[in-house]
């Protein structure tokens, strides 16, 4: 294992280090306690974490920290100096990243907004394009590592994230900002509050833009954000109601595929044997302009009536309706020109495609002939909910709390052509269940401003599937807690129960049959599913400076959309079972006037867990694949520091370590599918698309299992403020690869471990004060000041500097059946002792933002 050295070591435990920088720690050294965010904001039905009571794993960042160090960053990369989390830009297209906490992905973290759950109830995604916009309008972020404290039954497996926007009674003022940055980045905002009149009517405005390019090549985005809340409370009543809309619509260029490394330095055009972290695969030029296969473009605003009724001082009802409608998708190509896919058009100077030549040879074919076109996979619903939650004071000791969870989606999933590329038309052959279509008509690769929807294509327009997911979820839940001076505890538990159906709009009744022979219909009627979760946990404070804590829990969590209906079929899965989830935690605190400080020791098991990887480009014959992998079981444990010190009115030092031990626990079995047809692969070198895959023991990858970060916040003098942090990635492992580990020579070999990584971030702010209420703001950020060069993740897992009797061993096969496949390999050779044949995303080189801000 890969070690920061001993004394970068001994200064991160012995400093503490802290999963936040506070804003306002300067001025008050105490640990941010739960009540601050009550003060801004409206919690309402969310379940915010109390300091020294909720025993849970706990850090907050409030608004000013979001303000002065997001800058151009993504959304959740705020947290990456959190413990256990590990946030990348992934392809590095804007609202592209995804997040992890203590090794789980986003999939399985429930994001919630105001307390209501974000995740796709199809699939637990969290798309953060469509979410850009909250980092505008959050007045504070809690992030409960582990089960957390929540009372809803939600997938909250490694974590919880409470997104706590600014409420409408937010006091008066305003800010108008702008900022600048690397790539042609431009960001201009304007918000408005304006305070509780004597009547007990407020609102609060918001309005920004975001245009420019991200650090890899062609990836331009324009995105805009909007924010609007309207509240009322009679003053001296017991009804507080708020009212909130709030969309991000947007467009980007995206980098979808993970790139072997050989071809980051292929096509460098340094040609300096150095690999180019901003090559993009996905783009090249039509007519002189840049044209991108991969587009991304969504609009998903959220609505939502918050009631918090006071029925008496013991008893209080919260309340919050809510409802979604997105629209959009992402574009990539299909067909063949004349026989010619995409890959043939790739310039093999500079490594882009070039179109004009795609566009010449969709002309001097018809569309019986083939063409090749761009085509969009549309993913739209409408989404709706209830939570309400009834808590009552028995007395000074005793509280509960019950509710319900209600939510409906209706998810649309289909494909249109966005750009026929010189072709009169595209007929789609590829589709087994309906007679070849043939499709003039395109849709636009752009976002609806339409708050309600928008338009869902016709039948005629739709190309490749089209089929729909429709989701019922009823649940409730319950806690009983306890408090007094010395102890909290609490036992809560929820039940839940989600049916799913799948509508296939290009099945025929009664005709149409499965890969496996059976008789499929359009509707395959709805799947009803239990599930349940059961948690409690107490914290004991010692006193005035020392706490513990300890929490246990187990969900029988239902597996997501596409477990129940595999293979992209209208069948229910045979094996189709919960997936069970067990989690432990042990956690102390101290505090004091300018030292605070945690720690905390865990443990969380994952059994019968199913996980579908998609965009798996040139696995099998230059195809683009998914695989299916059930039967996973986990194991992840780990211990976690985090604290800050203020030193004086001058100085605050905060940082943070966690290691980890995250591990497969035996094996699994894994299924091959084409994407575009659905129809089975086998896998390289076998004749059968099922394979066992042998984890036993093996590393659990695509998050670091150690980090640690250390930060300094310096003010010189008064309004200035000058900040450093340092973080250290180790332990980083590649994801998941159903394709290494069929054998067991690849489980003995283990999980690729790839290169440990430091960066530093520098940040200034300084402010201008014209009066009490009026101040010009300047801020500037530089992220990756060293410009280094890392691989923050990849989706292979080849070693490097395996013997021909070692690589026919981990790929199943004999050393003459693989011997030209070696010789590519050997050819290939290694980069930072990883081999090139990997298919990676580097992180980002050094970037910047500056922005002037004028509050009043």
């Amino acid at each position: 294992m890969k070690l920061i050295n001993k004394s970068m070591l001994t200064a991160v435990i012995t400093l503490s280090t802290a999963s936040v920088y506070y804003a306002q720690q300067v001025q008050d050294s105490t640990k941010i306690k739960s009540n601050d965010i009550e003060q801004v904001v409206l919690t309402g039905v969310a379940d915010i974490a109390k300091d020294r009571k909720t025993p849970v794993a706990v850090s907050t960042i409030k608004e000013a920290q979001i303000v002065e160090r997001l800058g151009n960053q993504e959304f959740p990369e705020i947290l990456n100096t959190t413990p256990s989390v590990y946030a990348t830009k992934s392809g590095g297209g804007f609202g592209d990243s995804k997040l992890n906490i203590r090794g789980f992905s986003q999939n399985n973290i429930a994001v919630m907004v105001n307390g209501m759950p974000v995740n796709d109830m199809e699939g637990g995604s969290v798309y953060w394009s469509n979410w850009a916009g909250l980092s505008d309008v959050t007045s504070a972020m809690q992030v409960q590592r582990g089960l957390g404290s929540s009372k809803l039954a939600i997938a909250s497996v490694g974590g919880t994230v409470n997104i706590i926007t600014r409420a409408a009674d937010k006091k008066q003022g305003g800010v108008v900002s702008l900022g600048v940055g690397n790539n042609d980045y431009v960001k201009s905002l304007f918000a408005y509050n304006t305070g509780k009149s004597e009547k007990g009517w407020s609102s609060s405005f918001l309005m920004s833009r975001t245009a420019g390019s991200m650090y890899a090549d062609g990836t331009k985005f324009e995105g805009y954000n909007y924010y609007f809340a309207v509240g009322y409370k009679k003053p001296g009543g017991n009804h507080d109601f708020q009212f909130t809309i709030t969309g991000a619509p947007q467009w980007h260029n995206q980098r979808s595929y993970a790139i072997a490394i050989s071809d980051y330095i292929k096509y460098n055009p340094d040609h300096d044997g150095t690999p180019d972290r901003k090559y993009n695969s996905d783009w090249g030029y039509l007519n002189g302009r840049q044209y991108s296969a991969r587009v991304n473009y969504y609009h998903k605003p959220v609505m939502s009536l918050n009631w918090d009724w006071t029925m008496s001082e013991k008893s209080k009802l919260n309340t919050v309706l809510y409802g979604s409608f997105g629209r959009g998708g992402g574009t990539n190509t299909t067909g063949s020109a004349n026989g010619k896919s995409l890959s043939t058009f790739r310039d093999q100077n500079t490594g882009l495609y070039n179109f004009d030549n795609v566009f010449a040879a969709n002309q001097a074919s018809t569309p019986d002939k083939g063409v090749l076109i761009r085509n969009a996979s549309i993913n739209s619903h409408n989404w709706f909910g209830l939570i309400s939650s009834f808590n009552h004071t028995i007395n000074d000791n005793f509280k509960f709390s019950a509710g319900v969870d209600a939510r409906y989606y209706y998810g649309y999933h289909y494909q249109v052509a966005t750009d026929l590329l010189g072709a009169s038309g595209y007929i789609d052959k590829n589709n087994k269940n309906i007679p070849p279509n043939l499709v003039t008509a395109v849709s636009k690769p752009e976002a609806s401003w339409n708050p309600f929807g928008g338009k869902i294509d016709p039948m005629s327009n739709r190309i490749g599937y089209s089929n729909d997911g429709e989701v019922l979820w009823y649940g409730a839940f319950g806690q009983f807690e306890y408090t007094n001076d010395k102890i909290s505890a609490f036992i809560q538990g929820s039940v839940s129960n989600q049916g799913f159906q799948r509508i296939d709009n290009f099945i025929i009744d009664g005709v149409s049959t499965s890969k496996r022979g059976e008789i499929m219909n359009t509707k395959t009627g709805f799947k009803n599913l239990f599930g349940y979760n059961v948690k409690a946990g107490v914290n004991y404070n010692i006193n005035e400076q020392h706490n513990v804590f300890g929490n246990v829990g187990y969900y029988e969590k239902q597996p997501f959309f596409n477990a129940v209906y595999r293979s992209n079929e209208n069948i229910v899965s045979p094996d189709l079972t919960n997936e069970k989830i067990f989690g432990v935690e042990l956690g102390y605190g101290f505090r004091s006037a300018n030292f605070n400080a945690n720690v905390n020791v865990y443990r969380t098991t994952w059994d019968d867990r199913y996980l579908r990887k998609s965009n798996l480009r040139d696995v099998v014959a230059g195809k683009t694949a998914y695989v299916e992998m059930n039967g996973l079981n986990e194991v992840h444990m780990g211990v976690e520091v985090d604290a800050n010190y203020t030193l004086n009115k001058i100085l605050t030092i905060n940082g943070m370590f966690s290691l980890g031990d995250w591990y497969y626990k035996g094996n699994a079995n894994a299924t091959l599918f084409e994407d575009s047809t659905n129809q089975p692969l086998n896998f390289p070198g076998s004749t059968s698309n099922e394979a066992t895959l042998y984890l036993d023991k093996v590393k659990v990858g695509d998050a670091a299992q150690m980090t640690a970060a250390l930060g300094v916040t310096v003010k010189p003098v008064r309004n200035l403020s000058f900040d450093a942090t340092w973080r250290n990635t180790n332990n980083l492992y590649a994801s998941l690869d159903a394709f290494n580990f069929r054998t067991q020579a690849a489980a003995q070999k283990g999980t690729l471990e790839l290169p440990s990584y430091n960066l530093f971030d520098l940040g200034l702010s300084y402010r201008i004060n014209l009066n009490s209420k009026q101040y010009f703001t300047i801020r500037g950020n530089v992220y990756n000041l060293f410009d280094t060069t890392y691989i923050a993740e990849s989706n292979t897992n080849t070693h490097a500097n395996l013997s021909a009797q070692e690589y026919a061993e981990i790929k199943g096969g004999t050393v003459a059946g693989l011997a030209k496949e070696y010789a590519a390999y050997q050819a290939a050779g290694n980069y930072k002792g990883v081999s090139q044949t990997n298919q990676v995303f580097f992180g980002f080189g050094r970037t910047w933002t500056a922005t002037l801000s004028f509050n009043f």
